[in-house]
């Protein structure tokens, strides 16, 4: 990385990461590396997260998750429901704010 862009990336960091060029290359490239892993596991907490929401949901109806899952996953319509599907997780979202 040429050294504007790695200053330009450590625009905020503390100390000399933000106007010493190798301890800022260094942090800079630390960054990167937390956020690629990170991204990732945003998905993972986002997933668990879902299926504790609809867990919830369904424990207040006597229903078990994995009896559940074939009401929540239809293949016939071939349509699942989503984190962006407003409808169905709005009548279970004030029981998870409890949580």
């Amino acid at each position: 990385m040429n050294k504007k862009k790695v200053f330009n990336l450590a625009k905020g960091f503390r100390g000399r990461a933000k106007n010493c060029n190798r301890i800022a290359r260094e942090r800079v490239e630390k960054a990167l590396q937390y956020s690629y892993r990170d991204r990732r596991s945003k998905k993972r907490d986002m997933r668990s997260l879902w299926i504790q929401r609809i867990n919830a949901g369904t424990r207040l109806h006597s229903v078990l998750l994995g009896t559940s899952s074939n009401k929540i996953i239809d293949p016939s319509l071939n349509t699942s429901l989503t984190m962006k599907d407003e409808a169905p997780m709005s009548a279970h979202e004030e029981i998870c704010r409890g949580f």
